[in-house]
């Protein structure tokens, strides 16, 4: 049987990228950036955005493919998707969905977008108006267990207590994104300095997660375009490959009432087994990583699931000189991340690798050759991604 693998196929040949703004105070409606990243890209890939013939997107992305195309001037409008999962879960998976969609000649230009202006809309993850409660907030919110910092708190508190890890695990994750968005021109926290006093002063949120420990809220828009591996050795910039993209979730990871069999879990014990499989590569390969924080303990599980250490190892592995740029043997969310950079639902993640690939990041790590990107812990489903150079081919 003939392998079935995306690994080195489909590359990225353009990013594009709108000023984030905190939320709500954007200038322009939500669509207008969807186009002005889209057209970013475009210009970056050196293309005429007309050749853009497919979308894909995640999350509740409102910028519908119908209306971007139309406005864009598309010809013809070939393929257009959209990741289910909550968040940011999504992220790499949009890229997988678009990657797949050209090696199966459904499409030739993709571009993977997300836009939000949320005071054009409601606060993302804001409950909806209604006189029910359905679904697992029946069973939570009538107890006070409403926001996604609460939900998840439980999740690592358990997490941590099991397997021994201390808060300053979750500290080093913070700082490390903000001690490389000082490098980020793009960067909403540059000019924070995120101290050992400022981060244990700061306020409870849910324990174990302070103000910190918690992803920003912006406005903004962020763009990607795909093109098969033939096709994109001709562009204006140079390629950065999919190695491998794999999504899912653990089994009954959607029970209800917090009543998952792995319930200390981020959800990603079977995607990172795949994730590796299609790279032919581990974890031990990868230059650098950028995983998405809804909060610092996700990130946490996540890379323990996905293999670059073991949870006892925790506390050793997981401090500020070990994740930042130049020091460490895991650089980690080099432009800020979601903490600190913008929270793009995780889409900035995929541009800051596809830049360190390039050679072109604020914070540049040397040689740089493989990236992996690890999306939306602890919702369902979860997706992950492992990009490339030429070299690593």
């Amino acid at each position: 049987m003939t392998e079935r693998s995306l690994r080195g196929k489909v590359a990225v040949v353009g990013i594009g990228e709108t000023d984030y703004y905190k939320h709500g105070k954007s200038p322009y409606p939500e669509f207008k950036m969807a186009l002005m990243a889209i057209l970013a890209a475009a210009e970056d890939a050196g293309i005429n955005p007309k050749e853009i013939d497919s979308f894909a997107s995640f999350a509740d992305e409102r910028s519908d493919p119908s209306r971007l195309a139309a406005a864009l001037g598309t010809p013809e409008l070939r393929f257009s998707n959209l990741q289910w999962g909550g968040g940011g879960g999504g992220g790499a998976g949009a890229i997988g969905n678009g990657a797949a969609a050209i090696i199966a000649g459904l499409a030739d230009v993709v571009v993977v977008y997300r836009s939000l202006a949320q005071g054009q809309f409601r606060r993302f993850g804001q409950a909806a108006n209604g006189s029910t409660i359905s679904g697992d907030m029946a069973l939570s919110a009538p107890y006070g267990v409403i926001s996604p910092a609460q939900r998840f708190a439980m999740k690592v508190m358990r997490y941590m207590h099991n397997h021994g890890v201390g808060r300053d695990a979750l500290k080093a994750i913070a700082q490390a994104s903000y001690h490389h968005a000082q490098s980020n021109p793009r960067a909403v926290m540059r000019g924070v300095e995120l101290t050992d006093e400022r981060y244990e002063t700061s306020r409870w949120i849910a324990e174990p997660f302070k103000l910190y420990d918690c992803c920003m809220e912006n406005d903004g828009a962020a763009a990607l375009i795909l093109m098969s591996e033939e096709r994109a050795r001709d562009m204006k910039q140079k390629p950065v490959y999919l190695l491998s993209q794999a999504q899912g979730s653990e089994h009954r990871t959607a029970a209800r009432s917090h009543n998952m069999p792995n319930y200390a879990s981020a959800n990603f014990g079977p995607v990172a087994k795949h994730l590796w499989n299609m790279a032919k590569l581990g974890p031990q390969d990868m230059d650098v990583v950028q995983s998405y924080e809804n909060f610092t303990g996700g990130v946490l599980m996540a890379l323990a699931e996905h293999g670059f250490f073991k949870p006892e190892e925790a506390n050793d592995f997981l401090t500020l000189d070990n994740l930042i740029v130049g020091k460490g043997k895991m650089p980690l969310n080099t432009s800020g991340g979601n903490l600190a950079h913008c929270y793009m639902h995780g889409l900035e993640l995929q541009i800051e690798a596809v830049r360190q690939l390039r050679g072109t990041a604020d914070s540049q790590v040397e040689g740089a050759k493989t990236a992996a990107v690890i999306a939306g812990p602890m919702v369902s489903p979860v997706t992950s991604l492992v990009f490339g150079s030429e070299e690593t081919l």
